[in-house]
């Protein structure tokens, strides 16, 4: 009888279809080692790949244009820091897995192993995979069971733990010396002097063989007793505030407490000073009950306040003032439209989560923010929050023109919000917009740090989801492009990519919770994993979550948004092959004139994104196809405008957002002299409008007679008796059904009537 061992690595042994000699020796840890012959015609060296998956990124669908490209953003986050806010300084610990091998060779057989999804490269026999048969996802722990010779981590799947950083200038601890036996101190500052990040796999070599040390996710400490602002830091921390002018009043928030583990309170009021007349003003106030949050923008705003909600009711325990998260794309605030005769209950904390995309959203949120300063300057204990966009633009200078706002956060912060919160209950004022690296739990405390995890997820942020049925998932943060219109990546920082394995576990999360479908969010989610160690791609990550997430659950997995530069051949194919990948490509074009996209900085023109659109006709017929287009840039002539209709009359898009351009601030074209008239500007976009809708309406007519599979979202607001859902393809439809009874269930539909932007049917019963 084989032994559970010896059955693993027999099956690894013919997974690789190289000769080995396995040797078992016996020790007082019962260490298994390795030994394999013949590595140099196996093996793929680990550099080799890491250019192959350079090539993958860099292996385009279109044709790039030979203008030199600016240089202004790093790939890898930690280099894009500020000395005031750098890498040492700021992670304290990382939460580490890792598989010990004898020799480099066996370590990069297995990372190529792990990278391949536990496959040998170019091996596409599922069998030869049985033992590592869809779990959790998560193959490299699975390696660490089966092959790793270290005999203290291999039966917790390579699990080690926090390990401190010893260049960190914090307090330390005794962590690493608890290691010493798994992890050598040279092992662990050659690990940390590479400012890795969560989802990087390094190899390392150690005293007893060499380690492919896989980072789960950076504990990173904020606040300190001693903090105070650094030099040159765009981050501010004003803990003893000023009387506001006119009021003579010292702004004062409610106490936050954060709610431990056992669900106990933690009082945030210890260790207040109780000599100044601030501190004796905030033992008086009562502790945060309500919140309220209004959200404009796109979908990552949306996304970003439902992470926002889960912070301050998960961590928190606040409760929402009207129990549902209310968008308000214009920021209008208060009850001036409601009966006064009604004492409308206010909040404990306001938070407004802004965007800036387009012109007046600066004046629109010091419109939204007057009754509440207002408030404040009366002596109410209110928090104001400004997060967003137009905080990550304008910082300090929020603190200068509105005194009363408590904290400004910036979106990379969000997961530190908890903690933030309960300084500004101690007093403090904060603008918090420095350069950061990405946490997946940033914020956690002591009480938490010292504890163990089974998976990725289980310290990752509180979400309080919007709908029940779809959701939607980060997988990567900021945009690294030089777009000459666009305010992006000044208020979303660099691209930061999640690992795979974390967004994974959400995936797994809202699957358990009975959710049916997923939309990746990305500001330019084709660059994916290039800012990872090893490179990874986005073709792979729609891979992964495909082949693991379980059947009978999430059904669909869309994405935004696409840039045509970084878009591949590989996921084009995956969206034609992948049984979960909904057939929806979101490919904006912006223009359709050379010269236009030239002073954009897209690095595209009319050829090669038609290339693109052709291969997903060949490979994906059916797939929609929508995009975004600005008309009116600085210099678009009316020739150059009559390209973008030529373009929008060669695709036919499914559906097409349309902006008029506006100078926005800290952008390139906004300092042009060749702006265009508004007039001229309003004629272009009216005639886009126009062009779009007749081509929506020609792409809906081809639903009409077909029976379509639909996913019930919601009951049609206009019409009590009917539901609503989409078609895979993303086209809405209503037909009469029970909510109740269809809700989150796919649906077949036949289709009757096709509109401009949605279709009409009735279900076909089985």
């Amino acid at each position: 009888i084989i032994s559970a061992t010896m059955w693993r690595l027999t099956c690894l042994s013919i997974l690789l279809l190289i000769p080995a000699a396995v040797s078992f020796q016996s020790s007082s840890k019962k260490s298994v080692h390795i030994t394999c012959s013949k590595f140099n015609s196996a093996i793929t060296p680990i550099t080799s790949k890491s250019t192959s998956l350079q090539s993958t990124v860099d292996e385009t669908a279109t044709d790039i244009s030979t203008k030199t490209k600016k240089t202004w953003f790093p790939i890898r986050p930690a280099d894009a820091l500020s000395p005031s806010n750098d890498y040492n300084s700021l992670v304290n610990s990382a939460y580490l897995r890792h598989i010990l091998v004898e020799t480099e060779e066996m370590a990069d057989l297995v990372m190529n192993l792990y990278l391949n999804g536990g496959k040998s490269e170019g091996d596409d026999n599922d069998a030869a995979q049985s033992s590592y048969e869809r779990t959790d996802g998560d193959v490299f722990s699975r390696l660490a069971t089966d092959v790793s010779t270290c005999p203290f981590t291999r039966e917790d799947s390579g699990e080690i733990g926090w390990v401190d950083n010893p260049s960190n200038n914090r307090e330390k601890s005794d962590l690493n010396d608890v290691y010493a036996d798994i992890l050598s101190s040279e092992a662990i500052e050659d690990l940390f002097s590479r400012r890795v990040k969560g989802g990087d796999v390094i190899k390392v070599e150690g005293k007893e063989g060499w380690h492919l040390i896989r980072v789960d996710d950076l504990f990173i400490k904020l606040m300190g007793d001693t903090d105070t602002t650094a030099d040159g830091s765009k981050n501010r921390i004003n803990k003893v505030r000023p009387k506001l002018k006119g009021s003579g009043q010292i702004p004062l928030s409610p106490v936050f407490q954060k709610i431990g583990t056992d669900t106990d309170i933690i009082d945030s009021n210890d260790g207040i000073d109780n000599d100044d007349e601030q501190s004796k003003m905030i033992y008086s106030v009562p502790n945060a009950k309500h919140y309220q949050i209004l959200t404009s923008g796109c979908q990552m705003n949306v996304a970003d306040s439902e992470r926002i909600m889960g912070v301050l009711e998960g961590e928190l325990g606040l409760k929402a003032l009207d129990s549902i998260n209310t968008a308000d794309p214009t920021l209008i605030t208060t009850s001036n439209k409601k009966s006064k005769n009604k004492k409308k209950p206010t909040p404990d904390i306001l938070l407004l989560n802004t965007c800036t995309i387009r012109d007046h959203a600066e004046q629109k949120v010091y419109d939204a923010l007057g009754p509440y300063t207002a408030m404040k300057r009366a002596g109410k204990p209110l928090a104001i929050v400004l997060a967003g966009c137009v905080a990550q633009q304008e910082g300090e200078a929020l603190l200068r023109r509105f005194p009363e706002i408590d904290l400004v956060l910036g979106p990379q912060y969000i997961p530190w919000l908890g903690e933030l919160l309960v300084e500004v209950g101690k007093g403090s004022q904060l603008c918090m917009t420095e350069s950061m690296i990405w946490s997946e739990k940033g914020g956690i405390g002591a009480i938490d740090k010292d504890s163990s995890r089974e998976k990725d997820g289980d310290w990752m942020t509180p979400i309080k989801r919007g709908h029940s049925v779809r959701a939607w998932v980060n997988v990567i943060y900021g945009c690294n492009e030089h777009c000459t219109y666009c305010v992006v990546p000044s208020v979303r920082g660099v691209e930061q990519s999640r690992s795979m394995e974390a967004i994974l576990q959400e995936c797994l999360q809202l699957a358990a919770s009975g959710y049916k479908e997923v939309t990746l969010l990305g500001q330019n989610i084709d660059a994916y994993g290039r800012d990872m160690i090893p490179k990874r791609t986005f073709a792979d990550l729609l891979h992964y979550l495909n082949d693991n997430l379980p059947p009978n659950t999430i059904s669909r997995i869309r994405y935004v948004t696409s840039h045509p530069r970084y878009f591949s051949e590989r996921v084009i194919d995956a969206v034609a092959n992948l049984d979960k990948v909904c057939e929806c490509f979101h490919m904006p074009f912006q223009a359709g004139d050379d010269e236009v996209l030239r002073g954009m900085r897209r690095g595209y023109t009319f050829d090669s994104y038609m290339k693109i659109i052709q291969k997903i006709r060949a490979k994906a017929p059916d797939a929609s196809i929508c995009g975004d287009v600005i008309v009116g840039f600085p210099g678009e002539t009316e020739e150059a405008f009559q390209r973008t209709l030529d373009l929008m009359e060669e695709v036919k898009f499914d559906n097409l957002n349309t902006f008029a351009y506006s100078p926005r601030p800290n952008t390139e074209a906004a300092n042009w002299e060749n702006q265009i008239p508004p007039e001229v500007q309003s004629e272009r976009l009216q005639r886009v409008q126009a062009l779009a809708a007749k081509h929506a309406l020609e792409r809906s007519e081809r639903y009409v007679g077909k029976v379509i599979e639909v996913l019930v979202e919601d009951r049609n607001p206009k019409n009590g008796g009917e539901v609503m859902g989409r078609t895979r393809q993303g086209r809405q439809v209503f037909f009469e059904g029970d909510i109740d009874e269809l809700k989150g269930e796919l649906v077949n539909v036949e289709i009757t009537e096709a509109r401009t932007w949605s279709l009409v049917g009735g279900s076909i019963q089985d």
